[in-house]
């Protein structure tokens, strides 16, 4: 028998107004990570904790913070850095509905949004201001925001505002508090560009760590699928017939990805949006409300969209591709599995990059299920027993209805009447795509051609999937060098992008794609024998859509040698 005795919020010394607000929200025993805050003998220094998105560490700064506010307060007190707009609108939400028996006015500063009603929020006496940095920079330098009186600032996901290029405006901001008493900041990882801040503005932190860098969430589940190569789009429709998500979050490298795959999934039934940079605020919250209202189910988002992200319920994240690094596919990850909640984190590689994905892994003891993706048999036999389920749940029938059965039996045997009623029923029912023929030849392929080599490529290094980064061989057979229109001129595109939308319009490899030459006003790009048949069909027309191309092919001349394969991942 358990004796060990659940703490309550009543044993923190917190003010009736903030304990009356937490028992309407029906909040009783504090998450660890607000435990540990509350507990800590620094509350009235600089902190530094390490938790996971999604673990209550909004609450966990904001009650103390609020606990200690003065009721008199009519200028900020309390500064809170957020990296983006979503996540500022949701810590400032979270405050409003706990502050609000002790009077409590909150400042939201957020890019895309009124500038006149923030300056209206700051003049009406806000305590405590939430913001983004670069918004909060703005106020700051056109005075709207007062900053002597601001003792307190919280930088949440500290490494994901690093990581977005924030450093510049966070020690800007830092620097302007000259009341400045005490920093907090929290962090779901310890990057060197975290420590490095922490030891420049921080003074003698006390350490709270609830989780480590590489550490899995015990409460998610890691698959990796495979699918064959120039099939991810049917392979992802094949793993969420399999998978059913009550609400599911999927990741493209790219925001062409995200409309591709959108647009895909609605063609196939599912109903399903994109969250991506080019889009409006008042879209992104349009999105984000059906997504959070469970209106959508699934959201499609490039890793920048959907950073800061905190929604809850979230059953599946679907990574597809290859991840940038360990990091950001554990990251990512933790969008699911939150306040205790089971989740499933999705991986769907393709057998090329299957060695890359474990090369990853090797500093790494997390235990992921690989898995080969789900056939049309399996599928149908997930989607009957959904029926089945459904029908067994279902209320119990009406008169009306009764009546008729009985009817029908009469004119029919009771088992050819449910036969045909099944038939009926299951008519057009989804069971995805044919893959496992298409994966288990490619898979065989690739066995057989390392066996051949003896795991070593023709240089003599030990074979990888992928070229290495010293290969230079040259492609055989229909290579050719070609143009594109975006260069170092235009700053949404970088080689990373360039390689990621080539791969996912020609339907090709990397292996495909050969040396990526940036220019100020375009990109010099060599493709294989593959890629380019492939860029003399479907493919054009993706890569106009795309933006990469605003005319017919033009094939570069400018070099002589003949095209070369990457020289592994350029960034």
């Amino acid at each position: 028998m358990n004796n060990i005795a659940t703490k309550t919020f009543s044993q923190y010394g917190l003010r009736t107004e903030l304990l009356e607000a937490l028992s309407n929200k029906g909040f009783e025993a504090p998450m660890p990570v607000q435990e540990q805050v509350m507990e800590s003998s620094s509350r009235e220094g600089d902190l530094v904790v390490q938790a996971r998105t999604g673990s209550g560490k909004t609450l966990g700064f904001l009650l103390p913070l609020l606990n200690e506010l003065p009721h008199e307060a009519s200028s900020p007190r309390i500064l809170v850095l957020s990296p983006t707009r979503e996540l500022a609108q949701q810590i400032a939400g979270e405050a409003e509905w706990l502050g609000r028996r002790m009077g409590l006015t909150t400042a939201s500063l957020v890019g895309g949004m009124d500038m006149e009603r923030q300056i209206g929020q700051l003049r009406r006496g806000a305590a405590l201001v939430v913001g983004t940095p670069g918004r909060t920079m703005d106020h700051i330098r056109r005075k709207t925001l007062k900053t002597q009186d601001i003792q307190t600032i919280v930088l949440d996901e500290g490494d994901t505002m690093l990581d977005m290029g924030f450093r510049e405006e966070i020690e800007s901001i830092l620097s302007s508090l000259v009341s400045r008493k005490r920093t907090w900041l929290f962090s779901a990882t310890m990057p060197d560009e975290v420590a490095s801040l922490t030891r420049r503005y921080l003074t003698s932190p006390e350490w709270i760590t609830l989780c480590h860098d590489e550490d899995q969430h015990e409460d998610i589940t890691h698959k990796v699928y495979m699918v064959p190569s120039g099939k991810r789009l049917e392979g992802l429709v094949n793993v969420l017939l399999w998978e059913n998500p009550e609400m599911g979050l999927i990741f493209c490298h790219t925001k062409a990805g995200t409309v591709e795959t959108m647009e895909r999934l609605q063609e196939e039934g599912f109903s399903a949006s994109a969250l991506h940079g080019d889009m409006s605020q008042l879209e992104r919250n349009s999105v984000m409300n059906a997504f959070r209202q469970g209106r959508i189910p699934l959201l499609v988002a490039t890793n920048v969209a959907a950073r800061g992200l905190d929604v809850q319920g979230v059953s599946h994240v679907i990574q597809i591709g290859l991840p940038d690094n360990l990091e950001t596919f554990v990251h990512r990850s933790g969008r699911t599995g939150r306040a205790g909640q089971e989740g499933q984190n999705v991986l769907i590689l393709t057998p090329r990059e299957k060695g890359r994905f474990k090369a990853m892994l090797r500093a790494s003891s997390m235990d992921l299920n690989w898995v080969n993706v789900p056939d049309m048999a399996a599928i149908a036999k997930v989607q009957r027993g959904l029926r089945e389920g459904a029908l067994m749940d279902a209320t119990n029938p009406s008169e009306d209805s009764i009546m008729w059965a009985e009817e029908l039996m009469a004119m029919l045997d009771p088992k050819d009447l449910v036969a045909r009623l099944l038939d009926h029923h299951i008519k057009g029912l989804p069971n995805g795509y044919d893959l496992s023929k298409d994966l288990m030849n490619e898979m065989n392929n690739r066995k057989t051609l390392s066996s051949r080599t003896g795991g070593v490529d023709r240089s003599g290094r030990t074979r990888r999937d992928g070229p290495s980064s010293g290969s230079r061989l040259p492609f055989k057979g229909r290579a050719k060098s070609i143009k594109l229109c975006k260069g170092r001129n235009d700053g949404d595109w970088s080689v990373g992008r360039i390689l990621a939308t080539l791969c996912q319009a020609l339907e090709v490899d990397r292996s495909e794609v050969g040396n990526i030459r940036m220019r100020d006003t375009h990109t010099e790009v060599e493709l294989g024998p593959t890629a380019s048949d492939k860029i003399n069909g479907s493919g054009v027309s993706k890569l106009k859509k795309w933006g990469l191309m605003d005319g017919e092919i033009v094939e570069d001349r400018s070099s002589r040698r003949p095209p070369q394969p990457m020289r592994g991942r350029r960034r």
